[in-house]
């Protein structure tokens, strides 16, 4: 077909690897640190196990004010620590820094949302059979949030997609790199048709199988 003989192969594969490339790790990393600065925001909001008022407070502005940073002006914020982590501003490594700043106070208030829902009267009666606050965190609060938790691993892993496409404007690679100096400054209307519906395949199969993991783990 005329419509795909504009399209390099090759140049579609390269952009689709960068771009899991930077989903999954970024992912990965805001998934841990994410679920660690939530649980922390948990335990020493007011009543919590570990009650402690200005320790959650500095921790709950620092979340706030990173998610209230656009993505698009946090990487250019975070260049220069970039540079100095991974010796460059461009590519897909490079763009790794600013996806998971982003990420992860996205995912940690998704965790104190699934912490939030968990029955306060399954972790009194966890307290009242001599369980330590250790205990009741990993015994009782992440198993009972879980279905939560991967929830929004799924919302967080999709928003990171959307994270990619942006980085790749200024220069990070990926599919969003494609779409755009490929496709639309080329005027290369293929190439940005094709770029766009993988994203959204990867988007729909992200979605997908979040939703088929949460139901398989969700006994309520």
């Amino acid at each position: 077909m005329e419509f795909l003989s504009n399209i390099d192969f090759d140049q579609l594969l390269k952009a689709l690897n960068e771009t899991l490339y930077m989903s999954l790790v970024s992912l990965f990393f805001a998934t841990i640190i994410g679920l660690l600065v939530g649980i922390l925001l948990y335990v020493t909001q007011t009543g919590g196990l570990y009650e402690n008022k200005i320790v959650n407070r500095v921790v709950d502005v620092i979340v706030n004010i990173l998610r209230a940073v656009p993505f698009i002006i946090l990487m250019i914020l975070v260049m220069p620590f970039t540079k100095m982590l991974v010796g460059t501003i461009l590519g897909a490594s490079a763009a790794l820094p600013s996806l998971i700043i982003a990420a992860v106070p996205f995912y940690a208030r998704l965790c104190v949302i699934a912490f939030i829902e968990v029955d306060r009267g399954t972790i009194e009666a966890s307290k009242s059979m001599g369980a330590s606050n250790w205990q009741i965190i990993y015994k009782v609060l992440l198993p009972e949030s879980l279905p939560a938790l991967v929830s929004g691993i799924c919302v967080t892993g999709i928003s990171l997609i959307s994270y990619t496409a942006m980085a790749g404007a200024i220069g990070s690679g990926g599919l969003g790199n494609l779409a755009y100096l490929y496709g639309w400054v080329r005027r290369n209307n293929a190439i940005l048709y094709v770029s766009t519906l993988i994203i959204l395949i990867i988007v729909l199969v992200i979605q997908g199988l979040g939703d088929y993991i949460v139901s398989k783990i969700d006994k309520r």
